[in-house]
């Protein structure tokens, strides 16, 4: 079942954001993940407070595969620098429709 990380980012500096992407997204795309969105096109319709900066969303095959990615070695230098530059939540969804679940 497909896996989707899910993270809404507002940059504290910005230092890191051309190595990081530069470096990740072929990490993310060598295990079959895929970016879905990742822009600051971003404008709140329901709910309160401010968008946020930068939203993003990444398929991957499976929560297994996003796990491995969040906690691997080679992901580490790179998640660091994120979070020292950035504020935000981080999420793991599954791809599950839950109206379709028993009750």
């Amino acid at each position: 079942m497909k896996c989707y990380a899910i993270a809404m980012i507002d940059f504290t500096d910005s230092g890191w954001i051309k190595d990081y992407v530069a470096r990740v997204t072929p990490m993310v795309e060598r295990l079959g993940g895929r970016y879905l969105a990742r822009t600051n096109r971003v404008d709140r319709i329901e709910g309160e407070g401010p968008p946020p900066g930068t939203f993003l969303i990444i398929e991957f095959p499976s929560r297994q595969v996003a796990e491995g990615f969040y906690h691997s070695e080679e992901y580490a230098p790179f998640k660091a620098a994120r979070q020292r530059g950035s504020v935000g939540p981080f999420f793991l969804v599954d791809g599950l429709d839950g109206s379709a679940a028993p009750t």
